[in-house]
């Protein structure tokens, strides 16, 4: 081969692979979005998104600008897309109808949803507002009251630096997800709003939660059946109900969960801090827990297994199966409880809590004249010269 037609060659796969590493940005604004906060701009999102989805090049952007609010109706940004890697810069701010005649006529689970979408990356200094406040006054009327964000099936997720606030109920949905990030997030909701969790996982594998500000009207952090190797580090938790594994087994379901470890982590007037709770009559298993490095601020139930977990106002009684909670180890905790129990190990009578573990255990009375103890049912393990003392472990 003569000199010119190998640098035509050499010519052609330079053009090629600059073709698959090139960027294409969209910015809604091109696709016909106005951004006044009163106009539906869902079409001009799904066009937007059906451009970056659906392009070919190394890299897409989808871009939502600075100093606009958009009003999104129910709107899922559906994969697989054709870029391995697709990021939703948000950077202005999207709000939800606060019209409950509109979501009870047009009704989905979750108001913006993320489905089959591998490499993308959510992330910017914009703002998802629920506006939920119209919801939570209904409680507790069974109103179908939607999650704000929603990701599901996305493998390779990354998500960063965002405020989510007011959600009709869960913020922040990860589900059937693999290999997850998620990083310096601000997510807050009044303590009064029920059920409004920071993050539910669920059937999701390898995800790691760190540096984020937490304060909702419920869980900060739910860890749900199908979940193992979730780490959860530098999370400041409160209000809200603190950072639970469960609800587990609720309706005689199997759950399995395993290798979760939270470190790190700050809970400031939590109605619980380090949580495992299922219901009776369910199975499976709970196990290879760790809560480790813990700071209190006058937090009620600090460490708390409640195998008792049931509706509110229903009997909640023992049944023949239970799910199985073993090897957890609670180490490092510090500060003050706002409960006469800071340790309530309350483990089914059918199947019992095995390899409990305490360590560095230093809780004290967050009230004058409170005295702080420890409260053990069916509870096995050992405590290492906790404060307060847990020598209502059996052996």
């Amino acid at each position: 081969m003569d000199s010119n037609k190998i640098f035509q060659v050499v010519l052609v796969l330079l053009i090629l692979k600059w073709n698959s590493v090139r960027s294409l940005t969209v910015d809604v604004m091109d696709y016909g979005a106005v951004g006044d906060g009163v106009t539906d701009d869902s079409q001009a999102f799904e066009k937007t998104w059906e451009a970056a989805c659906g392009s070919s090049s190394g890299s897409a952007v989808f871009n939502v600008p600075k100093g606009k609010k958009f009003l999104l109706n129910p709107t899922k940004f559906q994969g697989p897309c054709k870029s391995p890697n697709l990021n939703f810069m948000m950077e202005g701010e999207i709000i939800a109808p606060n019209d409950i005649s509109y979501w009870r006529s047009h009704y989905v689970p979750t108001w913006l949803t993320f489905e089959q979408v591998n490499g993308l990356v959510v992330n910017g200094n914009g703002l998802f507002d629920g506006q939920g406040a119209v919801w939570w006054k209904l409680v507790p009327d069974p109103c179908q009251r939607p999650t704000a964000l929603g990701f599901s099936s996305c493998n390779n997720l990354e998500l960063s630096g965002l405020t989510h606030i007011n959600s009709p109920r869960n913020h922040i949905s990860i589900n059937l997800c693999t290999n997850v990030t998620v990083a310096s997030l601000h997510i807050t909701a009044p303590e009064t709003s029920h059920n409004t969790d920071g993050i539910d996982i669920a059937s999701s594998v390898n995800v790691q939660i760190h540096d984020c500000d937490i304060g909702t009207g419920d869980d900060c952090i739910a860890i749900n059946s199908g979940c193992k190797y979730i780490n959860i580090t530098g999370v400041n938790c409160g209000p809200g109900h603190g950072i639970s594994v469960g609800s587990l087994g609720m309706e005689g379901s199997v759950a399995e969960v395993e290798e979760i470890h939270v470190q790190h982590c700050t809970f400031s007037g939590t109605q619980n801090g380090a949580r495992i709770k299922t219901w009776p009559g369910g199975s499976g298993f709970a196990r290879n827990i760790v809560f480790q490095d813990i700071t209190l601020v006058d937090a009620f139930n600090p460490i708390f297994i409640d195998q008792y977990y049931c509706f509110p106002g229903q009997p909640c009684q023992n049944q023949t199966s239970a799910v199985k909670v073993s090897d957890i180890w609670f180490n490092g905790f510090r500060g003050t409880s706002m409960s006469e129990a800071a340790v309530n190990l309350d483990c089914s009578k059918t199947v019992g809590c095995t390899q409990i573990l305490l360590d560095h255990i230093n809780i004290t009375a967050g009230a004058q004249g409170m005295v702080v103890g420890s409260s053990c049912t069916n509870a096995y393990g050992r405590d290492s010269g906790s404060i307060p003392p847990v020598d209502c472990l059996l052996p």
